[in-house]
């Protein structure tokens, strides 16, 4: 499992990881299994771990005064899922995030990644470039949201990470993208017959 995380760290940094790096990584993160539906954390809780998806998909959402759920984010493998303002600040979370699937994840918790990881310069320098990644995605994603239609987004996304929409339901996809889902329906019904 700690193979795919290391070809990861590897993949979006060129500093060299030492033998003393990846026992480090080894000992960081563990094996965790969650059944679909299982929560990694739950509204209310104080986020405890870095999470990296090893197989599985995950979901990040909250949920309303009604009872309806908003989808703020969609992970699969290679993907890095949690809190970072509850797990830095220490405050309860107002988020959810659970499996989709039946799902393994390497967990570090934040004491561990500060002793054990966050010396590794290859880690840190991951982190940048990831950061970098994610804050170009969120405001990709918010233009998106407000310049763009429905079916606009819908194309995006499908292009972007085809993943997304083979492996999560059509009620998870239109609520990610700020749409009902029977709007979600008619944008791919008309897709169809084109």
């Amino acid at each position: 499992m700690h193979e795919l995380l290391i070809a990861h760290i590897k993949k979006h940094s060129t500093t060299p990881l030492t033998v003393a790096d990846i026992e480090g990584i080894k000992k960081c993160f563990t094996l965790k299994k969650l059944r679909k539906r299982q929560f990694l954390l739950q509204e209310g809780e104080v986020c405890k771990y870095f999470a990296f998806i090893v197989k599985g998909a995950m979901r990040k959402y909250t949920v309303d005064e009604k009872g309806a759920e908003h989808i703020v984010a969609l992970s699969v493998e290679n993907w890095w899922i949690g809190d970072r303002e509850s797990l830095t600040n220490s405050t309860p979370s107002k988020l959810n995030i659970d499996a989709w699937e039946d799902t393994n994840v390497l967990i570090a918790t934040k004491d561990d990644f500060v002793t054990y990881v966050s010396p590794i310069s290859a880690i840190s320098e991951m982190l940048r470039e990831l950061d970098y990644r994610h804050a170009l995605a969120l405001q990709k994603r918010i233009g998106s949201n407000i310049s763009q239609s429905a079916e606009q987004r819908y194309y995006d996304l499908a292009s972007t990470y085809p993943e997304f929409v083979q492996r999560f339901p059509q009620h998870i996809i239109a609520s990610y993208l700020g749409i009902t889902k029977e709007t979600l329906s008619r944008v791919r019904n008309n897709a169809v017959k084109k």
